[in-house]
């Protein structure tokens, strides 16, 4: 019975082989040798990391004086929208010249690019031009995602490198929450165009940081860029993305706009699949992404996207509209949400180094977050201001418990040879993954109040924009019922919601790689 379970074993191995990292997961722990590799790696892998983050959300709170500034309202969005284009499209290509180049040296092509957009952001004299700006901001964004993520998996064994995961996690997590608190200060007392000029000095401490880290010599085999394969790559997420973001504002002529775009979108995928499949050398290692541990944890980085930026979009709506509550409230209600996630992250990759064991934690933390959005979307109109921060933080720890081990499974997968390439799948999936939460939990939102009652749906428009004061004028009896449509509205969104972490943990309770012994 011994021999035909272990001859069954190593028929599974054989059948999906995990390379082995050059370290030793299981050497003995030296806690001067840990100490040591910490200060020499984390600090130069933290900062351009801080950088990237914060960055996608700290422009958010500048764009009302920006507007304000420079008019050209109807092109503010794509402040937003052109650094988030940039970067998906440029994780895969610094992966990919990463993996061929050296890492630390694509790294410093990014940040040499990030510093100068930021320079050319402050400079720009028009909305136009700082969006085209923020473009290359995001190309060089992307790359500093990317490369953290390999450099981290280049340089730290693995078994100490799920503490670092942790810890990089919450870096990301922290630094977007913080984001617009800095924005809104740094716009506030020095003006909008002081939150680029900061990246200046940052960017500076980082080039010396990076200077530090040893210097790999890449694959000595002749490289050869994949050209068609990133045009097509772009032509697929460009489309993608602004269907996405369309599709969240339910209006006949943008859903219409939206679905062309998929449709093109698609077409442009189908013809990249088919070239990456031929190509000698692919932007995207297709073979790669057929690894089932490779693409379940992809799912889960898509689906850790959708319900993270869900949550952060909808739940300050459901606050102002439903609960009456002012944006000061509200921010402070939220604070265990945005907060907790980097303590969930901290305390999954200190269970990972110190058990071996991976799929385990988001398998038990994911059915919590489901669990606590059904009881959020059922018990919410009975729940106190007071309590609602205890299932927030019930939320948050849970969620955190899933990047972590996203990380470090598609890392110890990979190998080291193709680091670059794992890091960008998974920054792809998150970033695709944040926009199609938002636009199906807002279709399904506006397509709940739509049904319920059209008249609702234009009151719910205005309180959005306006805050509860523009209810005040309805006789009680249609104030109580227009209330009750947005509040059975937001219970759908909710269990919407929950659908991405019940997906994700089915995601994780099937990984293959569930130990970082013998990886």
């Amino acid at each position: 019975m011994a021999s035909s379970a272990s001859a069954a074993s190593d028929a599974t191995a054989a059948a999906n082989p995990v390379p082995r990292h050059d370290a030793a997961p299981d050497a003995p722990f030296d806690p001067g040798r840990s100490r040591q590799l910490f200060f020499a790696v984390f600090p130069s892998i933290m900062l351009p990391m801080f950088m990237a983050a914060i960055d996608q959300t700290i422009v958010s709170t500048a764009l009302p004086a920006i507007a304000g500034e420079m008019g050209e309202l109807n092109r503010i969005a794509w402040i937003v929208v052109g650094y988030l284009l940039a970067s998906t499209i440029a994780a895969p290509v610094y992966g990919r010249l990463g993996d061929a180049l050296g890492r630390k040296r694509m790294m410093f092509v990014a940040l040499a690019i990030f510093i100068g957009a930021s320079m050319l952001c402050a400079a720009a004299p028009s909305v136009t031009l700082l969006a085209a700006a923020r473009v290359l901001q995001g190309a060089g964004g992307g790359g500093l995602m990317t490369l953290c993520q390999a450099l981290l998996g280049e340089a730290v064994p693995p078994r100490e490198r799920a503490r670092y995961q942790g810890w990089l996690s919450s870096i990301f997590v922290s630094s977007s929450t913080f984001g617009p608190v800095a924005g809104g200060w740094l716009t506030q007392s020095f003006g909008w165009r002081s939150i680029f000029l900061i990246n200046l000095p940052f960017g500076l401490a980082a080039i010396a940081l990076v200077a530090r880290l040893p210097r790999v010599a890449p694959p000595s085999d002749r490289f050869r860029f994949d050209t068609p394969g990133a045009v097509l790559f772009a032509l697929f997420i460009a489309p993608l993305l602004l269907a996405l973001e369309k599709a969240q504002r339910m209006d006949t002529h943008d859903l219409t706009l939206a679905a062309g775009l998929a449709a093109f979108a698609a077409v442009a995928l189908g013809l990249l699949v088919r070239h990456e499949r031929r190509a000698p050398q692919p932007l995207l290692p297709v073979g790669l992404m057929r690894n089932p541990s490779i693409w379940r944890a992809g799912v889960m980085a898509l689906c850790s996207g959708a319900t993270v930026v869900s949550l952060v979009t909808f739940l300050p709506i459901y606050l102002r509209v439903v609960r009456g509550l002012d944006a000061s409230t509200t921010g402070l209600l939220l604070l265990p949400l945005t907060a907790l996630i980097a303590v969930g992250s901290l305390i999954t990759g200190r269970l990972m180094a110190r058990t071996g064991r991976t799929a385990i934690f988001p398998s038990i933390g994911l059915p919590m977050v489901a669990l606590g959005l059904i009881f959020l979307a059922f018990a919410a109109p009975d729940l106190t201001v007071r309590q609602l921060p205890f299932l927030f933080a019930w939320l948050s720890l849970s969620i955190g418990t899933t990047m972590s081990v996203v990380q470090l499974t598609v890392q110890l997968v990979a190998g080291r040879a193709q680091l670059g390439a794992a890091a960008a799948g998974v920054q792809f999936s998150r970033s695709v993954g944040s926009a199609f939460g938002a636009a199906v939990t807002g279709a399904v939102l506006f397509a709940m109040i739509a049904l319920s009652d059209p008249v609702t749906a234009h009151l719910f428009s205005r309180v959005v924009e306006a805050g509860p004061a523009a209810l005040s004028g309805l006789p009680p009896a249609r104030l109580a019922r227009v209330q009750a449509e947005i509040a059975g509205a937001f219970r759908a969104a909710f269990l919407t919601i929950a659908c991405f972490p019940l997906t994700s943990a089915i995601m994780a309770w099937t990984m293959p790689l569930r130990r970082l012994d013998g990886v």
